[in-house]
């Protein structure tokens, strides 16, 4: 089954032939092309365009640069339950009701995430083709309370990238290969790279995506956006497909940190501010403000350190104090006992997701089954790449193997303790580093190699100490976006948020795709 039988079969072929009516329409109405989530709300209140027209403009622009052999293939399938969801929240706010700053945005989910609307949550895996969902998962739940409008589903790495070593960043079964907004030719890293291009595109207002290790900081950077892996336990992990629960998060990606902390203030369970104060972006002061700055990267971009200077002296110049930091020798040696723990972790949480899952719609019903689902439809699910990791995980013994109780401890360790804890006692406000980017040409043959991945090492330690991160545009490389990376203590995620938003300010480095 290709691309496009599949989302036929969806029912999304009644949504994709309605754009071509949204085409003609959006022609001479309002064009939300880099608008802010601000904008579009200031444009709707004032009755120069509507949720509903969004929609259509939205779907438009997808059909013109997404689709066909030449489009980025960032939007796996579209919601054909959006027009009317929009229509009905245009109705509210002719009556006056208005449910939030969100009332009426359209967003885009990347595809592991579950939705009540007529779509299945893949994973970007056809053994998930029939996986649809009565509920939505928690976050967006709490989205939709506040009025967005769920446009469609974002292609993704398969199984998050955690099927096998050689995979491409931004290829699945179901999806296909997803290029980079800037160059589609080139990787959109991580595995929410859907999310990322769609948003870096204006395919929608805004984007979610989720990390394990990079897959919201990466595509973020990599597609000139603005990211935050929050802290673990802000966001709700239920109705979302696992890697690992100790380590996995959703997460807003957008193209200004607005609004991202927007989206952050609706899925979040718990407030922003951690001492219980009202959340305002833009109320911090830089002078002061404590940064410790990270080495450059030995394997960045010879032109990153540029951008990096710049955006120090920027810093510096607002009041920012510098303190200069070595990356903790933990950090050096985190990564086997990582990829040790991830294994055992995904063969329990997807054994355990896959039990809940209706037998009727998705018959494999362990990692063992899903092994053998690959194999009997290699030619759609192995054209470029096999399976090592799942075969991997499968081969682990339960969360109770001294092998994985000792991979955590050093995680615990190596991550927090001695890594990231130690860094903030120095003390320091906020952690500053290189990003991801510029990205490199995606490549079925070798699979990712230098793809422009998280590019910090404080970024890892982040993902698995559970700390919140932040990406922002740095600046761009021979046309390709990079990032700036900070990183904040546990649950500081507004105040993350804030130093963000200044630094954004000072260096407004997002340049926009030009899209053929």
């Amino acid at each position: 089954m290709d691309r496009r039988d599949f989302l036929t079969t969806i029912g999304a072929a009644g949504a994709l032939a309605s754009t071509g009516r949204a085409l003609a329409a959006s022609k001479s109405g309002y064009d939300p092309t880099e608008k802010s989530v601000a904008e579009l709300s200031q444009a709707m209140a004032s009755g120069h365009t509507s949720s509903l027209a969004l929609v259509k403009a939205y779907r438009a622009r997808i059909e013109r640069f997404d689709r066909g052999a030449d489009g980025l293939h960032s939007i796996l399938a579209l919601n054909p339950d959006a027009e009317a969801a929009a229509a009905a929240l245009d109705a509210e706010r002719a009556a006056g009701h208005v449910r939030s700053p969100l009332h009426g945005i359209p967003i885009v989910l990347k595809d592991n995430i579950e939705t009540k609307d007529p779509l299945p949550t893949t994973a970007g895996s056809h053994a998930f083709a029939r996986s649809t969902h009565d509920q939505d998962a928690d976050l967006v739940a709490r989205l939709r309370a506040a009025g967005v409008v769920v446009l469609g589903k974002a292609n993704l790495s398969e199984w998050a990238n955690f099927r096998c070593n050689q995979s491409s960043s931004g290829w699945s079964g179901v999806g296909g290969q997803t290029g980079n907004a800037y160059d589609r030719h080139r990787n959109p890293s991580g595995s929410s790279s859907g999310s990322g291009a769609s948003a870096a595109a204006s395919f929608c207002a805004v984007a979610v995506g989720s990390e394990t290790d990079g897959s919201i900081l990466s595509p973020a950077a990599n597609n000139g956006l603005v990211g935050l892996k929050p802290t673990i336990g802000m966001v709700s992990g239920r109705g979302v497909v696992p890697l690992s629960p100790r380590q996995d998060t959703a997460g807003p990606m957008g193209r200004c940190v607005a609004d991202v902390a927007l989206l952050a203030e609706f899925m979040s369970d718990r407030p922003l501010m951690s001492d219980g104060s009202a959340f305002h972006l833009n109320g911090l002061s830089l002078a002061g403000v404590r940064v410790g700055v990270m080495p450059l990267d030995a394997h960045a971009h010879p032109k990153t350190g540029a951008l990096r200077t710049q955006a120090l002296n920027a810093l510096k110049a607002q009041g920012a104090v510098l303190v200069d930091l070595k990356n903790p020798a933990g950090f050096e040696t985190m990564g086997l006992p990582e990829w040790e723990a991830l294994q055992f972790e995904f063969k329990d949480a997807i054994n355990r997701y896959l039990a809940g899952l209706d037998p009727a719609k998705v018959p494999s019903r362990t990692l063992t089954d899903l092994i053998a689902f690959n194999r009997a439809h290699a030619d759609i699910e192995m054209p470029f790449f096999g399976q090592d990791i799942f075969e991997l995980s499968d081969a682990k013994g339960p969360l109770t193997d001294p092998a994985y109780l000792e991979a955590r401890a050093v995680l615990d360790r190596c991550a927090d303790r001695e890594g990231l804890a130690a860094l903030f006692a120095a003390p320091v406000d906020v952690l500053f580093a290189t990003g991801g980017g510029p990205a490199s040409l995606i490549d079925h043959v070798w699979g990712d190699r230098g793809a422009g991945g998280g590019g910090a090492p404080i970024a890892s330690a982040a993902a698995i100490a559970g700390y919140p991160s932040l990406t922002v545009p740095g600046g761009i490389i021979e046309g390709l976006p990079v990032g700036l990376t900070l990183v904040a203590p546990r649950f500081k995620d507004g105040h993350l948020l804030q130093i963000g938003a200044a630094l954004e300010r000072l260096l407004p480095a997002r340049v926009p795709p030009r899209l053929v």
